[in-house]
């Protein structure tokens, strides 16, 4: 099986089968020679990137609607045309060759003319729609209900450059006991550019490729691939060593393994996932970054279990929401709806009424996202502080600069890739007030 091949039944799965891109890439890239997987990888990603704008552009040259395998292989096509430096005349032979093997050969002339009347007009305006919402949804690929989402929210300034900020690359930390000094350290001895977090120093974002899953330090635990606004929910829970912690979503562990070096692998952290594949998952993630306080264990946190109620002293609900804010995900923004983000609110409520009350008085409860829904975050935010009159608004200054302590009146920040050079995450602090107090 060609390698277009493989990248062509993995993008099919993802945009007419559901799949979650990210675990359907990975089935398709084992087995694959490393430079074969990374191709499949930046094809199929690429072509998510750009959707919406791929569609708009060959709708010029097409007509009615296509089989989804032929769709698929123009989308590619055109994608590797114009986003990914193939030769125009490359995208188009390949293309043919590609339905030539999957038995379409009989469209193959089709598929071919299409793809070479699109690459003649490449370096010509495309004309966009007149409308700035639409043209904003065809430009940045981006479904039209979600840029009236934004728009209604933070206005179509806002929007514009929250969609145009560019991709970051791979951000990392080292698990103790490696220190971010010596990552520094070995970056610089490598020659790999990297930048330093501007809020979480631990945080180093590298600025060039680097295959994580091959290098020695990963694979030895002396690193991790972690965002820096994952950190800072971390941080904001002013972990401690001695301290009893509740990581409720914990799956992948990541966080875990922060709050736990934090916590200088002492105290003990409660670490929850609802699926027990995730929980395997979890334990060899955190076997392998050296976690020895973090005990797993399979519990749905959206139910309440009494016998955890007022043992912790800080707790962490990292909920389940759309991934909106996670730039590398472009499947996560097709595979969304208003309706969608109405039952992950639900559960996110839930999710925080059940885990409320395992907060010790004078405890801290963290509400973390990795979205720019409102919906999914002030909204939740506020309406739990209105049921749970137990709790107040925590103060996060002690883990922001003096840039954003504006922002998190409240208790609440929302994290925005334009402004903040970081995943867009939301997160609100609450403390239990002592039993005397009003």
């Amino acid at each position: 099986m060609s390698v277009r091949r493989v990248a062509l039944a993995a993008l099919l799965d993802i945009t007419d089968g559901g799949a979650y891109a990210n675990l359907r890439l990975k089935e398709a890239e084992r087995g694959l020679a490393r430079t074969d997987a990374k191709w499949v990888s930046a094809a199929v990603y690429e072509t998510l990137d750009h959707l919406l704008y791929i569609d708009y552009v060959l709708a010029r040259y097409i007509s009615g609607r296509q089989k989804p395998a032929i769709r698929g292989i123009l989308r590619m096509g055109a994608c590797q045309a114009m986003f990914m430096d193939v030769p125009p005349s490359a995208a188009c032979n390949e293309s043919v060759k590609l339905a030539k093997e999957i038995g379409k050969g009989a469209l193959a002339g089709y598929v071919n003319g299409v793809l070479r009347a699109l690459c003649r007009d490449l370096g010509k305006p495309v004309p966009l729609p007149e409308d700035p919402r639409e043209r904003m949804s065809v430009q940045y690929s981006y479904p039209r209900w979600l840029i009236d989402l934004y728009a209604d929210a933070y206005g179509e300034p806002f929007t514009e450059a929250l969609l145009a900020s560019p991709v970051r690359g791979l951000t990392i930390r080292a698990q103790a006991p490696y220190t971010p000094e010596m990552l520094e350290t070995q970056l610089k001895t490598r020659g790999i550019p990297f930048a330093r977090g501007a809020v979480i120093a631990d945080a180093l974002h590298l600025e060039k490729g680097f295959d994580i899953a091959a290098e020695p330090l990963f694979q030895e635990g002396a690193i991790t691939v972690q965002s820096e606004s994952a950190m800072l929910v971390c941080r904001a829970l002013a972990p401690k060593n001695g301290m009893c912690v509740l990581d409720a979503c914990a799956a992948p562990g990541g966080k875990t393994a922060y709050l736990s070096m934090l916590m200088e692998n002492g105290g003990k952290i409660d670490a929850w996932e609802l699926h027990a594949h995730r929980c395997e998952l979890m334990r060899k993630t955190l076997a392998r970054l050296h976690v020895k306080n973090a005990v797993v264990q399979q519990r749905d946190a959206s139910k309440p279990h009494p016998e955890c109620d007022g043992i912790f002293d800080a707790v962490l609900v990292d909920a389940p929401c759309s991934g909106l804010g996670v730039q590398g995900k472009p499947d996560a923004r097709y595979a969304k709806s208003q309706e969608i983000l109405a039952e992950l609110a639900t559960l996110q409520m839930q999710l925080l009424d059940c885990c409320a009350r395992y907060v010790k008085p004078g405890g801290t409860l963290v509400y973390a996202t990795c979205t720019i829904s409102p919906l999914e975050n002030e909204a939740c935010a506020k309406a739990f502080l209105n049921r749970h009159r137990e709790f107040s608004a925590g103060d996060l200054s002690a883990c922001l600069p003096e840039s954003l302590q504006e922002r998190a009146a409240g208790g609440m920040l929302q994290l925005f890739p334009h402004l903040d050079g970081m995943e867009g995450f939301f997160l609100a602090k609450f403390v239990r007030k002592q039993a005397e107090e009003p």
